[in-house]
């Protein structure tokens, strides 16, 4: 009995220490079980409860006074699999005739209270099959990326949901994004995690950071070119244009428009062309575009004009030619004069970080999700990393990225210096970079030779 009391004790203790250190570990040992019961059990009286259940259908009404048997209750959705995953649990709906995804949606906040879960979401998979996804803590109180994402080219594992999936910045997809946020609000991490993430690939980095390259100039070892002034912004934007027009020449030389070529091998961007003549992929990311748009004088307002424009074509054409952006700010609203807002409208990725008013969050999400714009100025003072992230499509998520240092991702970035191409057309502004250390550090001093 003494055996039998200590080990109890030991894993309620077990499960303390992990529900404070490793919320994860605790939720796949203890939690997981634990939730899938709770959810079984209570699943028909919480759907009643909740209005989501349909009347019996008229033919098992008529059986049931045909054979003098009590009348039917009404139906829940049928449970087609439950499945714990490290952060809660996932389950796949079939929704009974008469009922509609919406209503699941709706629900979601009344079963996160019965359910006694942290968080639940829906979507509607396809036709009739509902996914509720369930999360059992706060998994971006303590953001713990998994051990494995799915990789591919020109995507990002960047940061995680707050229903516990990953959330990547998928270029191929949403070719520009923009991302907003108050001073200590997260945005330099989310840059560094979006750093960190392309460093290992085959692309070529091009900065901006008018901050004099406090942000982006210890990453230089990795990127192909870096400016640290509007002027040399300017320079550097009209190259990169050079570059994708140079790169429109090679789609065009390449294209093979025939009777004898298959659809699938006519090239209309640089994903269609063949491994050994696809030009390396370009991502500019501009830390502060306030820096770019502000002037004082009429030289600096022509440069200005030149900038936007600029600016305007990359995120116009950029996309075939492999050019993508990713344009930081504060804010980012028409005060910042005319072609923001045309510039705006082509960039599709939208990500808010805590703002400090309501015009910076519609600056971000007024054209495309309201209740997107509601959650961003919500988002405490007291949690910096937290965003809401959304895109043209309308749907939105709150994440929050891994803190990651400056020194980490130095390291990173000096780690794939290697991989770092050279770009004809941007090799001026190449940052100059010293000779990285050499990994063998003696111990002591060599002893003097004799004669």
């Amino acid at each position: 009995m003494t055996a039998l009391t200590v080990a109890l004790v030991l894993i309620v203790a077990a499960a303390v220490i992990l529900r404070w250190r490793r919320p994860a570990w605790y939720w796949l040992a203890f939690g997981a079980a634990f939730a899938a019961l709770r959810v079984l059990v209570r699943y028909t009286s919480v759907m009643d409860a909740c209005g989501l259940t349909v009347p019996p259908s008229r033919w098992r009404l008529t059986l049931a006074r045909i054979t003098n048997r009590p009348v039917p209750e009404s139906r829940a959705p049928r449970i087609l699999r439950i499945r714990p995953t490290r952060t809660g649990l996932v389950l796949r709906l079939k929704l009974r005739p008469g009922q509609d995804a919406f209503d699941v949606s709706t629900a979601t906040d009344r079963l996160r209270h019965s359910f006694a879960m942290y968080g639940v979401t829906s979507r509607e998979l396809r036709s009739g099959v509902v996914e509720v996804r369930m999360t059992g803590y706060d998994v971006l109180k303590r953001v713990q990326m998994p051990a494995r994402t799915d990789t591919a080219p020109m995507r990002v594992p960047v940061a995680l949901r707050e229903d516990g999936a990953v959330h990547y910045r998928d270029y191929r997809s949403v070719p520009h994004g923009l991302t907003l946020g108050a001073t200590e609000s997260g945005k330099s991490v989310y840059q560094r995690n979006l750093v960190a993430g392309l460093a290992p690939m085959n692309v070529a980095l091009v900065g901006i950071d008018c901050k004099q390259g406090v942000e982006l100039f210890p990453l230089a070892r990795r990127f192909s070119a870096l400016a640290d002034n509007p002027d040399t912004a300017l320079d550097l934007l009209e190259a990169l244009v050079t570059h994708m027009e140079g790169v429109y020449q090679l789609i065009r030389a390449q294209q093979r428009i025939t009777v004898n070529v298959p659809d699938a091998e006519i090239a209309a961007d640089i994903w269609d062309l063949p491994d050994h003549l696809r030009p390396v992929p370009v991502v500019v990311l501009v830390d502060e575009v306030a820096e770019l748009a502000l002037f004082a004088t009429k030289d600096e307002e022509k440069r200005r004009d030149r900038i936007i424009t600029a600016l305007v074509r990359l995120a116009q054409l950029g996309r075939a030619a492999g050019i993508y952006l990713e344009i930081c700010g504060q804010r980012f609203g028409s005060e910042l004069g005319k072609g923001i807002t045309m510039l705006r409208a082509q960039l599709t990725g939208r990500t808010a970080h805590r703002v400090n008013d309501e015009s910076s969050a519609n600056m971000a999400f007024g054209d495309i999700s309201p209740d997107a714009v509601l959650a961003a100025i919500q988002i405490p003072t007291d949690t910096p990393g937290i965003a809401v992230t959304g895109d043209s499509s309308g749907g939105w998520a709150r994440i929050r990225a891994p803190h990651t240092s400056l020194r980490e991702a130095v390291n990173l970035c000096n780690k794939h210096a290697h991989r770092t191409p050279d770009l004809p057309a941007l090799a001026p502004f190449r940052p100059a970079t010293a000779a990285l250390p050499s990994d063998r550090v003696p111990l002591s001093k060599p002893a003097p030779a004799t004669a």
